[in-house]
């Protein structure tokens, strides 16, 4: 972490008035530098960062995987327990917050780099605007799933990131190396494509008795896609909009995924506790798929675009997979 880097922070970001940061020297052209784009916003590093803060437990997570827990200077907001994987790596890591970081909890962690998964982690009221972090000397990512381009899904978007982030850091091979595995994963869910197109809820969380649920252009679209399955509320553009227990009846679902948010501690957050609010429901009690117990339990964070989605993928296809050929015809 550079002086002028500590110093930038500690007079500026909560921009008090009075107090300027000090320009930032460009790296010149033959310096070796690394030039990258992350949602928008160029990026160049003169060196490798080596004090990275992150802002949620997805990034976190992605950088443990990439192997990069000795370049943490601290982690924060984390929504469950850590992936065993990734367990011995974390302890190594302090935790500047157990929930969303402050100005101030940034600002004494003295980052030279900060990475979240979402844009919505840099506003003024939390950590500060990227635009504001930038003048202070501080690049800043969020991951590619938050600002897509195209029709490229969201595990190419969280590819792009890994291999964004290899480049910054100098690993990669490894960026490499953590495609690859993933890509081996989607591929053998792939080969496991349901034959008749049944129906999937993905139910995320149910907060004061209303569903959120799974739309049309998150990690569970792609999913869907890949599995060969029609996802329930795909005509719905948003990640997880929030919708009636009677819409989802008139949905049928042929199966139900549901995310567990248990260790988030939350009434109704346990798989345990959806599924037993599902059956005691009196629309949804009378589904085929509640009548005959097709559901199916995940994380809820892989749920969310992550390096650990690609495992609820492949959990989902082993047990669409293991499934009894479903009652009646699903593929209206």
């Amino acid at each position: 972490m550079t002086s002028r880097v500590i110093a930038a922070l500690a007079c500026g970001a909560v921009l008090l008035g009075g107090c300027s940061a000090p320009a930032q020297q460009a790296p010149s052209a033959s310096s070796g530098a690394v030039r990258v784009t992350s949602c928008g916003m160029p990026l160049t590093f003169a060196e490798r960062p080596q004090r990275v803060v992150t802002l949620d437990q997805t990034s976190t997570e992605t950088l443990l995987a990439l192997g990069l827990a000795d370049r943490m200077a601290g982690t924060s907001n984390l929504k469950t327990r850590v992936a065993p994987q990734f367990a011995a790596d974390y302890r190594r890591v302090k935790v500047l917050s157990p929930g969303l970081l402050t100005s101030e909890q940034l600002r004494a962690a003295n980052p030279d780099f900060v990475v979240a998964s979402f844009a919505d982690q840099f506003t003024r009221d939390r950590v500060g605007t990227r635009e504001e972090l930038h003048e202070l000397g501080v690049p800043t990512f969020v991951s590619a799933v938050d600002c897509p381009t195209g029709d490229d899904s969201p595990f190419d978007r969280l590819h792009q990131d890994y291999r964004t982030l290899g480049r910054i850091f100098g690993v990669t091979e490894r960026a490499e190396q953590l495609i690859a595995e993933q890509q081996k994963a989607i591929g053998k869910a792939r080969s496991l494509r349901a034959r008749n197109r049944p129906t999937v809820l993905w139910l995320y969380s149910v907060f004061n008795d209303v569903p959120y649920v799974a739309g049309g252009i998150g990690i569970p679209a792609a999913m869907s896609e890949i599995l060969g399955v029609r996802n329930a509320f795909d005509d719905v553009g948003q990640q997880w909009p929030e919708v009636s227990w009677e819409q989802i009846a008139a949905r049928e679902p042929d199966v139900i995924v549901v995310g567990d948010l248990s260790e988030r501690g939350a009434p109704g957050d346990s798989a345990e506790e959806k599924i037993a609010q599902i059956r005691q429901h009196p629309v949804m009690s009378r589904l085929d798929a509640v009548r005959h117990n097709r559901f199916v339990t995940v994380s809820g964070i892989e749920l969310d675009p992550s390096v650990r989605s690609h495992n609820a993928l492949a959990e989902v296809a082993q047990a669409l997979a293991d499934m009894p050929a479903l009652a009646g015809d699903t593929s209206r």
